[in-house]
């Protein structure tokens, strides 16, 4: 099994453990656009703890990526997500909090 098969197996174990009803070719499609960052451990997670982290998303996901607009409602989005991928969950996938994060704001069209 290739190291990216391995990273979307993980992503896909997650996806289906806390219901996040993600597809698979969304999920693929952001793993790819991720590029290397899914294999490093560090950067292939989201900390949902660190604000810093937080705004990071906000600032280079949804905003430059997404293109979508600044404002309280990403940052609620953000906050929603990573909880229902577990407050004590500290394995939050980047590209499943990315692709939820995209399903959210309809912006699936992108990955797929």
């Amino acid at each position: 099994m290739s190291k990216f098969n391995e990273c979307m197996a993980d992503y896909l174990a997650q996806n289906a453990e806390y219901g996040m009803g993600l597809s698979e070719e969304l999920l693929t499609g952001v793993a790819k656009g991720l590029g290397p960052s899914i294999y490093n451990a560090d950067s292939s997670k989201v900390s949902g703890s660190d604000d810093t982290e937080k705004e990071t998303v906000k600032q280079n996901f949804l905003i430059k990526k997404l293109g979508l607009a600044d404002g309280p409602e990403l940052m609620a989005a953000i906050d929603e997500v990573l909880t229902k991928l577990g407050t004590s969950n500290r394995s939050k996938y980047r590209a499943v909090v990315y692709a939820a994060l995209a399903a959210k704001f309809g912006k699936e069209a992108q990955f797929l």
